[in-house]
């Protein structure tokens, strides 16, 4: 009956924070649109942030109560499955043309802040308040980077209409709702995942990637799917590679300013397995700046390599 319980508040839990990361994408989106702000920025930074909300809330919640594998796990485990799986299978139902700038600068800073957090975790095998500024640091170049990429994005006149008929008032309460649904249910998804890994004796390192990892990921999953079959391809890249430094930088960043994170030995394997995603990215869309339908199925296989791994 115990387990009935906690899968349920597990599954209400990932439902909130779904719902209200939607709430809060569509409304801030709306709001980016009014001001003529490109596709590829929204999709690198209200897109990148709304869906990354989960992760933020469930890390920082989890921190506070003590269960610091599942703030690593989880991050760790959410950028793995959104290039592996998310992208993967997106690239899967239709192939993703990628953008110069994701190719050149995005995508290897992505490897460099993931390098940055396994360096920093397994040092003193935690990541530090005064770590955390330095991630912190980090996502302050990355913002001034997007306010360089806005005043050169080229496509400010169309994005501009989009949300022109919309009420703002109606735009801001359904990021507030948004917002609010996501720390709710980021505490009752913590609550859950921690009382099943003690009802099953698996290790809250094993919860955090994956099955806390799969439903914080689903936001992503869910913008992605459906940015690729509305033909609105920058975004689905854009959501997947600016999550990720999100996650790293905003989520690990602010989780350590509050309370150091510990950072066991057995996340040097996952990093790696972060870090190869990345590279493995990299590698497929280099040549014709393309993400294609066989490049999408490998990346699903390595993920099912790294999901033998994680239960052996």
């Amino acid at each position: 009956m115990q387990i009935v319980l906690q899968l349920f508040l597990l599954v209400l839990g990932f439902i909130m924070l779904i719902k209200g990361a939607d709430w809060f994408v569509e409304g801030a989106s709306k709001v980016a649109d009014r001001f003529g702000i490109p596709q590829l920025v929204i999709g690198l930074t209200i897109v990148a942030m709304g869906t990354s909300l989960p992760e933020a809330a469930v890390s920082i919640s989890a921190a506070f109560k003590g269960s610091a594998d599942i703030t690593i796990g989880n991050v760790l485990g959410s950028n793995i499955m959104n290039v592996l799986v998310i992208l993967g299978l997106t690239a899967v139902i239709r192939a993703i043309p990628v953008q110069r700038s994701t190719v050149c600068y995005e995508i290897p800073f992505t490897i460099l802040v993931t390098g940055l957090l396994a360096v920093q975790g397994l040092c003193d095998n935690s990541v530090s308040r005064a770590e955390g500024v330095v991630l912190w640091g980090g996502m302050v170049i990355y913002l001034l980077y997007l306010l360089w990429s806005a005043k050169h994005g080229g496509d400010t006149e169309e994005t501009a209409k989009a949300g022109k008929d919309e009420s703002v008032w109606k735009m801001l309460l359904m990021i507030a709702a948004g917002a609010v649904l996501i720390v709710w249910g980021s505490d009752v998804t913590v609550d859950a995942a921690t009382a099943l890994a003690k009802i099953f004796g698996m290790s809250e390192r094993l919860i955090g990637l994956t099955i806390v990892a799969f439903g914080t990921s689903l936001p992503e999953l869910v913008t992605s799917v459906t940015a690729a079959l509305k033909g609105k391809a920058d975004i689905a890249v854009g959501n997947i590679v600016g999550s990720n430094i999100f996650n790293i930088l905003f989520v690990v960043g602010t989780t350590a300013l509050i309370t150091p994170v510990a950072y066991s030995s057995g996340f040097f394997a996952d990093s790696l397995a972060a870090v190869g995603a990345m590279l493995l990215l990299l590698v497929f869309v280099l040549p014709k700046r393309r993400l294609g339908r066989a490049a999408g199925a490998v990346m699903l296989l390595c993920y099912g390599g790294y999901f033998v791994y994680l239960i052996q």
